[in-house]
């Protein structure tokens, strides 16, 4: 390629009029998001959904013309289930990507891997997971469902069904730990007792010395908050054992991956649960919903809680932007804390202002041939286990997750 004199001076002048552009004026018909999720490994189940719904968002909100005259790009990360690459490229998003919003994280850890680090660079970050509530920073938002909010609807409605006497399973980490607690205070409130909980690291698999004690303990019903792939060798060993036939169960965590499509209709069925989100959910919303992401992906097989806590997520901070008419950080923070809502596949999902959280509805609902058959809806329900704690009103500085006492 000859370089002219001519050309030369062409790209010095427009080198120099670039130069005099204000800083990122070049990218400003673009929004950047940012999707960070375990695309593999151990956690991929849950984290290949929740990007999807970060796509399926950008591409319906593009098709409709973009947001204020703009279009939206995803940017996105697989984190590979390592907590250490959730720190990397959570810096990277920011520092070189310079992304608007961030949706992502699993885990706990994985939130607190990143969320400092959103924090710090001012980027605004929803997180649109299940998980223990309690978490107090005006800089996140979170859409998922709290224990409080479960198990104020799970625990009244087993011990009426099934009896008093619960034997609780949980996984030995803070959501176990914090979960745990929440299903001994509700249980209580309600007439019942937990006559034990046993906790179990995420990586153990053999649960017969558990089955035994269960046995000998004969309670009227196990209560599941067991976490991830080797926990489900549980719900497998608990029904080849019989035992399904003899004590019901409930759980906090069974079906928020798609699990009861992986267990048998043996081994599954019966099985309670509480979430905020059904396929089987009969409404308008839910039927577009579903037909949209069928067209999109071919099947809604993969499709689950977390998933559609994100596809509610994505939308409200898109509500968040109209209704501040910029992509300012403070301005969308502001705009959401009016109280701003989305009506879509999971019901009607309002942001909290005090707390940053989701008021839900929450679905009770039963295991039945590897679906979620819904018993009873219960609108709105607040999460008022990070009420009991977070005020971002009267403490807008507040940058903690408090350990919720019960």
């Amino acid at each position: 390629m000859k370089l002219s004199r001519r050309n030369l001076l062409k790209g010095s002048a427009a080198a120099g009029a670039l130069a005099a552009l204000p800083p990122m004026a070049i990218a400003d018909d673009v929004i950047k998001v940012g999707s960070i999720h375990d695309l593999s490994g151990i956690f991929d189940i849950y984290g290949k959904p929740m990007d999807k719904a970060v796509g399926l968002v950008i591409d319906e909100i593009n098709a409709g013309g973009g947001l204020l005259g703009m279009k939206l790009e995803k940017i996105s990360y697989d984190t590979q289930s390592d907590m250490a690459l959730y720190t990397q490229y959570a810096q990277q998003l920011t520092r070189q990507d310079h992304v608007n919003v961030v949706h992502g994280g699993i885990l706990s850890a994985s939130r607190e891997a990143i969320r400092p680090t959103l924090r710090k660079a001012e980027t605004l970050y929803f997180y649109n997971t299940q998980y223990e509530g309690g978490v107090c920073d005006r800089n996140i938002f979170c859409t998922g469902v709290t224990p409080a909010q479960q198990s104020e609807v799970l625990l009244p409605a087993i011990i009426n069904k099934w009896g008093k006497k619960i034997y609780s399973l949980a996984a030995d980490y803070n959501y176990g730990q914090i979960t745990a607690k929440w299903v001994q205070h509700y249980a209580q409130a309600n007439g019942g007792e937990i006559v034990q909980t046993d906790f179990f690291p995420l990586d153990v698999a053999d649960f017969g010395a558990t089955i035994t004690k269960i046995q000998e303990a004969k309670p009227d019903i196990v209560m599941s908050i067991l976490v991830g792939g080797a926990h489900m060798s549980f719900y497998r060993q608990w029904a080849a054992a019989g035992m399904n036939a003899k004590i019901p169960m409930a759980s906090t965590t069974l079906c928020v991956g798609n699990e009861h499509r992986v267990l048998t209709p043996a081994e599954g069925n019966g099985i309670m649960v509480a979430y905020s989100w059904s396929q089987e959910r009969d409404t308008t919303e839910n039927k577009a919903f579903l037909e949209k992401w069928q067209k999109a992906f071919g099947s809604t097989d993969d499709l689950h809680e977390l998933a559609v806590a994100t596809y509610s997520g994505m939308n409200l901070w898109a509500e968040g932007v109209r209704k501040a008419g910029s992509v300012d950080r403070m301005k969308v923070i502001e705009a959401l804390e009016t109280g701003i809502s989305f009506e879509g596949p999971a019901g009607k999902i309002t942001i909290d202002p005090p707390t940053h959280h989701a008021i839900n509805d929450v679905l009770l609902m039963q295991v039945e041939d590897q679906k979620m058959k819904v018993l009873e809806v219960f609108p709105q329900r607040p999460p008022v286990d990070t009420q009991a704690v977070c005020d971002l009103k009267k403490n807008p500085d507040d940058n903690q997750q408090y350990e919720i006492k019960i």
